[in-house]
């Protein structure tokens, strides 16, 4: 730890003379430099990324790097009450029993087979992803992978990995998959018909590809898989275990689920029907709707709240953000813009490329909102010198979502899956069991999308 902390430091504090050598005043070296080793501290020290934020944020306040009054505007605070309103409604959707209502269902499925189970996993993983978080879809994806798994006496390893890699996939489709989406679609303009019509589609092609690779990649598994069904066969006693909540219950929460889709779905008509501006309707939709749902069950309302809502990340997202936003106060965003653009020669196809394989890389060593938040602002300044944004945010999206399946701590959904994995198997994943067969999705469904966006009229 200390080796690692020593290099953070030399790291964080060459940046910032390198950045005084090349032009940079004081106030823009500053923030480079405080929010590298915010990013640094993420990476070597996960579990004390909000003590980074916390005190990186304080010095940019401290050397009046950034006022109090841009801290709260850069903060993203709409997009963090929006995360909230989504987590309480996650837990409603955990309470009335909705994801043990998912896994009777694929474990009631008839005649299954080893390619027909990896399709139902991927498709449910990808789906679920696009309509909650990708970290909840996958906790109770990996519980009913492990209760098949276990009754045909296979290993659950490749299917978990199959889940994941699918989630990932997935939560490119929609604003709500990913927090980076959420994040996107409030910087950026885009609105929630914007990613069904533009990063559903792609979001599915890359889905489809990525089953036939792993269809491919795992063989030997599949073929296992079928014997063992063949053998045991199907059981009612295995799916008589999975405990559904009160059926009325679980319709009163699909509903409320349902309709607070369908009218985040609507929100940009909404806005313009009611003279609202941009983004009101989606970034309170799931404020009202958590609002009935503790009205409703007052009881634990408080529960949903304190258990469901993920504070610890929530806080660390809003400093993160006013530390991507002081970069872009002071400038420094600006000056990195237009040097980028030299590097490319104006060429927009070539900027495209630049950003949507930074960001699919990074996102394989790095989280993802950690990379985002500091692409935003630098694809903001683009604007000012009469670039075309809307191919730039989906390459930050597409690059951001699908690079996380390359290493297995690319995303939070991988970390997770692994964690369980660790938990209930004692089965430690190696780099490479998961890196060479992570990098060939990764590589396949990033080119999908390079292509896309280089070709499909409807990204310009």
């Amino acid at each position: 730890m200390i080796k690692k902390l020593i290099f953070l430091l030399i790291i964080s504090t060459g940046l910032f003379f390198l950045s005084r050598n090349t032009g940079l005043n004081f106030q823009q070296s500053l923030s480079i430099s405080v929010f590298s080793a915010s990013i640094l501290g993420t990476l070597f020290f996960w579990n004390f990324r909000l003590t980074f934020a916390f005190l990186g944020t304080s010095v940019l306040l401290i050397t009046q790097t950034i006022d109090i009054d841009n801290v709260i505007k850069f903060s993203s605070l709409e997009v963090i009450l929006f995360l909230v309103g989504m987590m309480v409604l996650v837990g409603l959707l955990k309470d009335t029993g909705f994801f043990a209502w998912i896994v009777s269902l694929i474990l009631r499925v008839k005649n299954l087979t080893a390619n027909r189970f990896l399709v139902i996993i991927s498709l449910i993983s990808a789906l679920l992803a696009c309509a909650i978080d990708e970290v909840t879809s996958i906790i109770f994806i990996v519980a009913a992978i492990f209760e098949i798994c276990d009754y045909f006496e296979i290993d659950a390893t490749p299917f978990l990995i199959i889940s994941v890699l699918a989630t990932n996939i997935g939560s490119s489709g929609t604003a709500l998959g990913n927090p980076i989406g959420i994040l996107i679609a409030a910087k950026s303009g885009l609105t929630f018909e914007d990613f069904i019509f533009k990063a559903f589609p792609v979001m599915l092609i890359c889905l489809l590809v990525a089953i036939a690779v792993l269809r491919f990649w795992y063989k030997k598994t599949l073929k296992e898989m079928d014997r063992k069904i063949k053998e045991f066969g199907y059981n009612e006693m295995l799916v008589s275990l999975i405990s559904v909540p009160p059926e009325k219950e679980l319709r009163i929460s699909l509903v409320i689920f349902g309709l607070t889709l369908f009218f985040i779905a609507l929100h940009h008509r909404l806005e313009v029907l009611l003279n609202l501006k941009h983004n009101t309707v989606l970034l309170t939709l799931p404020l009202i709707s958590s609002g009935l749902v503790m009205a409703w069950k007052w009881k634990k309302a408080r529960e949903f709240i304190e258990k469901d809502v993920e504070w610890w990340t929530l806080l660390f997202f809003l400093l993160l953000f006013s530390q991507a936003g002081t970069l872009k106060y002071t400038g420094a965003t600006d000056i990195f813009a237009h040097k980028l653009l030299l590097a490319v020669k104006h060429s927009q196809p070539v900027l495209i490329g630049v950003i949507l394989w930074i960001s699919a890389i990074g996102s394989s060593i790095l989280d993802n909102v950690v990379l985002v938040a500091a692409f935003i602002p630098i694809i903001q300044s683009f604007k000012e010198l009469g670039f075309n944004l809307q191919p730039l945010w989906w390459a930050l999206l597409f690059g951001g979502c699908l690079g996380g399946n390359i290493t297995m701590v690319g995303s939070t959904a991988n970390i997770v899956a692994l964690g369980v994995l660790e938990k209930e198997k004692n089965i430690h994943m190696t780099f490479f069991r998961w890196f060479w067969v992570g990098l060939s999705v990764g590589l396949v469904t990033t080119v999908i999308a390079w292509l896309a966006l280089l070709f499909l009229p409807i990204y310009n």
